[in-house]
C-alpha cells in the first residue's frame, strides 16, 4: 500500500523579519536537507500548523490580488510554489502519526484535522483563485506553454472543478462542512482502530505451541519479553504475526480464538467499536457527492482514474471473481478430505483455511512453507531488493544510518546513487518492525518529492513494515509472503526515487496506477540470481536448493483461489458500499448481505472487514478504490510478461523502457497512453489469469 503523496517540502528562505517555527523551516544538512526528526515533539505542532496555514494564505492572497492579468507564471506556477512550509510540517506530522501515534499525536490529529481541511477548502473553493486558474486554462492553447505546463494547467483546472470550485456560495459552505466532518470522523476511526490493534494473544503453555516452527516460537517469546511477560509467548495482532500462527498451529481452538480476535478488531462494542463511524462516513460521503453533482461517492472518486467509472472497475473484478470462487471450492474440497481423515466431523472454517492449505501443499507438492523461512532472513532480503534495483536501474544503496536524524532507533537510512556516475538520486528511510502506537500493515510514504523546476530537488522515500523482531542477537526470519511485501513496498519507493518530473504537481498518479510499480517488483523475489546470492540459509549460508525452488514454482498457483477471494471480497464490498446514492447503511448487515449476494465462500473471510478497513475510513485515499490493486495487477502481470517474452527478468531494453515510460514520467502524460507506449498496446488481463492459474478462455473452472 502507498499513502497519498504529501505536498512539496522545499522552500525559499524567508525574510529575517518573519522567523518560522522550527518545524516549518527549510530542511538543512546534507543531501539537500533532511527531516529534522531530532527536533520533532508534539507540543511544537500547533504553532507550526497555525503559522503554516497563515503563510500559505498570504501566498494565495498574493495570487488572487495581483493587478496583472492571469498568466501561467503568476497563477499556475505561483500556486505550485505556495504552501511549502506547511507541506514540510504536514510530512513530519504524517510520519509521526503513522509510525509513533502516541495519545499526544492522536489528540493533535483530532484537533487539527478539521482545521487543516477547512484551510484546504478555503483554497479549493476560492472564487477569485479559480477565476484566474480558469483564465489561464481558457488560453492554454495559444499561450506558448510547454507540454508539461499544458498538462499541469489542465490537471490543476480539472482538480478545482472536481473539488467544487464552480459551486455556488451555499453549496461551497455545505461542502466545506462535510469535508470537516469527514476529517473528524477519519481521525476518530484511526484512533479507535489503533487502540483495537494494540492487542495480542498470550500463549501460556508449551502445548499452545504445537506445530509452530522454532523460529516462530522464538519470535513470539521475544514479543512476550518486550511486553514484560516472561516465560510466555505473545502473538501480536498484526498480519505478519497472526498468519504464520494460523498456517502452522495444530491447536484448532487457538486458531479459532486468534482468528476471531484479529477479524473482530473494531467490532467488539465499547470504546474501540467503529461501526457507527463507518455508517457516518459513508453517509457524509454520499451527501458530499450529491453536493458535487455526482451519482455517488464512487463516481466522484473514479472520475480521475484509469478505470473512469465504477462500472468498469466492477466489470474487471467480476471477470476474476468467478474463476476465483470456483478455485476456492476446489481448494476447500482438497482440504476437507485431509481434515476428515485427520479428525472426522471437522468442517473447514475460516480459521482452518491456511492450516489445511499447508497440509495440502505438503501432500501435493512436498512443500512445507516452514522450509522456506530459514532462507528469508530480513537483512538478506533487504539486500536482495537493493540488488534488484542495481541490476534493473543501475542504483546503489549505501547505508548512512547514524549520520542523519531518525524518529526511532529502528529506522535505517540509505543514500541512493547512480552506480555508473555516482550522482546522488535521493535518500531512503526504512522502519521495519512492529511496535506500540505504529499503525498496522505495510506502506510507503514520500518525505520529499523529486522535481526539476525551482530546484532541482531530489526525492526522499520511505518504507514501513510490521515485521516481528526476533530475540536479541537472533536473525529475523520472514515468510515468502513477507518477502513479497518487502519487495512490493520497495517498488513504491523506487517509483518515487526514479521519478524525473519537472513540476511536483505532475508527480501524483491515479490510485489505480500507483500500485503497478509495487506489484510488478514482487515478481523478482524468486528469480534464481537473487536466490543464489541472498536466499541463503541463515545458519549454513547454503543457497536455497534448486529442488526447493522448483517446489515453490510448481506450487506458484496453489491457493490462488483463497488469495484472490480474500482480496476481491472487500474490494467488491467497498465498491457496492460507495455506489449507494443515499449512503444509508448498517455496516454489519451490509457486509453480510453483500457477501451473500456475490456468492462469497463462507470459508474465506475478507482480508479487511469494514470495522478496521483503514484503507477506506482513515481517509479518502482508497475509498471506492480498493479495486485498484487488481486493476494495477493486470498491468503488473502484463509487464512481467514483457520480461518473460524478452527471455530474461533482467532484459535491459524492457527495464529501460519501464523506467523511462512508467516510473520516471510521473503523470506528465496520461497513464493509459504511457502504458501503450511501453507495451505497444493496452494491458491484457490474460497474463494475470495465467499467473494466478485461472482459465483464460472464459470458463469458470
Amino acid at each position: 500500500m502507498t499513502t497519498p503523496t504529501p505536498p512539496d517540502i522545499t522552500v525559499a528562505p524567508q525574510p529575517p523579519s518573519s522567523p518560522l517555527p522550527p518545524l516549518l523551516a527549510p530542511w538543512t544538512g546534507p543531501y539537500g536537507g533532511v527531516p529534522p526528526w531530532h527536533q520533532v515533539t508534539p507540543p511544537q505542532f500547533p504553532a507550526a500548523f497555525a503559522a503554516g496555514i497563515a503563510l500559505r494564505r498570504e501566498e494565495i492572497l498574493a495570487i488572487t490580488t495581483s493587478p496583472e492579468p492571469p498568466t501561467w507564471a503568476n497563477t499556475i506556477e505561483a500556486l505550485e510554489r505556495a504552501g511549502r512550509p506547511l507541506g514540510r510540517v504536514l510530512v513530519l506530522f504524517s510520519v509521526m502519526s503513522s509510525n509513533a501515534n502516541t495519545p499526544e499525536y492522536q489528540a493533535l490529529d483530532r484537533e487539527w484535522s478539521p482545521v487543516l481541511t477547512a484551510a484546504d477548502d478555503a483554497i479549493r473553493l476560492d472564487g477569485a483563485l479559480f477565476t484566474r486558474v480558469a483564465a489561464v486554462h481558457a488560453t492554454r492553447a495559444t499561450a506558448g506553454l510547454t507540454a508539461d505546463q499544458l498538462r499541469l494547467t489542465e490537471r490543476t483546472y480539472d482538480a478545482f472543478v472536481r473539488q467544487g470550485a464552480r459551486l455556488g456560495a451555499d453549496a461551497k459552505a455545505e461542502l466545506s462542512r462535510l469535508n470537516q466532518e469527514l476529517a473528524r470522523a477519519f481521525s476518530e476511526f484511526s484512533t479507535r482502530v489503533l487502540a483495537a490493534e494494540d492487542a495480542w494473544t498470550v500463549l501460556a503453555h508449551e502445548d499452545d505451541l504445537a506445530g509452530l516452527p522454532a523460529s516462530l516460537v522464538s519470535a513470539y517469546r521475544a514479543a512476550a519479553d518486550e511486553r514484560q511477560l516472561p516465560g510466555q509467548w505473545v502473538v501480536v495482532h498484526t498480519r505478519s504475526s497472526v498468519d504464520p500462527f494460523l498456517t502452522h498451529s495444530a491447536r484448532r481452538d487457538l486458531r479459532a480464538r486468534l482468528w476471531t480476535a484479529f477479524k473482530q478488531r473494531g467490532d467488539t462494542g465499547g470504546p474501540t467499536d467503529t461501526n457507527a463511524l463507518v455508517a457516518r462516513i459513508v453517509g457524509l460521503r454520499a451527501e458530499r457527492a450529491a453536493v458535487l453533482g455526482f451519482p455517488s461517492h464512487a463516481h466522484w472518486r473514479l472520475d480521475d482514474t484509469m478505470a473512469g467509472t465504477p462500472e468498469r472497475a466492477t466489470a474487471l473484478m467480476l471477470k476474476v471473481w468467478a474463476p476465483a470462487v470456483a478455485r476456492v471450492r476446489e481448494e476447500v474440497a482438497d482440504m476437507q478430505a485431509i481434515a476428515a481423515a485427520e479428525a472426522p466431523g471437522i468442517t473447514i472454517e475460516p480459521w482452518d483455511y491456511l492450516y489445511y492449505a499447508e497440509q495440502v501443499r505438503r501432500d501435493r507438492y512436498a512443500l512445507d512453507t516452514s522450509e522456506l523461512t530459514p532462507y528469508f532472513e530480513l537483512n538478506s532480503m533487504i539486500a536482495a531488493s537493493y540488488a534488484m534495483a542495481a541490476r534493473l536501474y543501475g542504483l546503489t544503496f549505501t547505508e548512512i544510518t547514524g549520520t542523519v536524524p531518525v524518529f526511532h532507533p529502528d529506522v535505517r537510512v540509505f543514500e541512493v546513487t547512480d552506480t555508473e556516475s555516482g550522482r546522488h538520486i535521493g535518500l531512503f528511510y526504512r522502519d521495519d518492525f512492529a511496535r506500540q502506537y505504529k499503525r498496522s500493515g505495510a506502506w510507503a510514504a514520500a518525505y520529499r518529492d523529486q522535481r526539476l523546476w525551482d530546484g532541482p530537488v531530489t526525492a526522499i522515500a520511505s518504507n514501513n513494515n510490521n515485521f516481528v523482531k526476533g530475540a536479541a542477537g537472533e536473525p529475523v526470519l520472514i515468510s515468502l509472503d513477507d518477502a513479497r511485501t518487502l519487495f512490493h513496498e520497495f517498488g513504491h519507493a523506487l517509483h518515487g526515487l526514479l521519478m524525473e518530473v519537472t513540476y511536483p504537481g505532475l508527480a501524483e498518479t491515479p490510485y489505480d496506477f500507483v500500485e503497478l510499480p509495487s506489484q510488478v517488483h514482487e515478481h523478482w523475489v524468486l528469480t534464481r540470481d537473487l536466490l543464489d546470492t541472498y536466499a541463503t540459509h541463515y545458519q549454513t549460508k547454503a543457497p536455497m536448493p534448486q529442488a526447493l525452488v522448483d517446489k515453490v514454482r510448481r506450487a506458484s498457483t496453489f491457493n490462488q483461489g483463497y488469495a484472490t477471494v480474500e482480496y476481491l471480497a472487500p474490494a467488491l464490498v467497498d465498491m457496492r458500499l460507495h455506489t449507494r446514492p443515499d449512503g444509508l447503511v448498517d455496516p454489519a448487515a451490509f457486509e453480510r448481505e453483500t457477501l451473500a449476494a456475490i456468492g462469497a465462500p463462507r470459508e474465506v473471510a475478507m482480508r479487511h472487514r469494514l470495522p478496521h478497513f483503514t484503507h477506506l475510513f482513515a481517509s479518502d485515499a482508497y475509498s471506492a478504490g480498493y479495486y485498484s490493486y487488481l486493476w494495477a495487477d493486470v498491468m503488473a502481470s502484463d509487464t512481467w510478461a514483457a520480461f518473460e517474452e524478452a527471455g530474461s527478468p533482467w532484459a535491459p531494453e524492457v527495464a529501460d523502457a519501464f523506467r523511462r515510460l512508467i516510473l520516471a514520467s510521473g503523470n506528465s502524460i496520461d497513464r493509459a497512453e504511457a502504458y501503450r507506449q511501453f507495451r505497444g498496446r493496452d494491458p491484457e488481463v490474460t497474463a494475470l489469469l495465467t499467473h494466478r492459474g485461472f482459465p483464460t478462455d472464459g470458463r469458470a473452472s
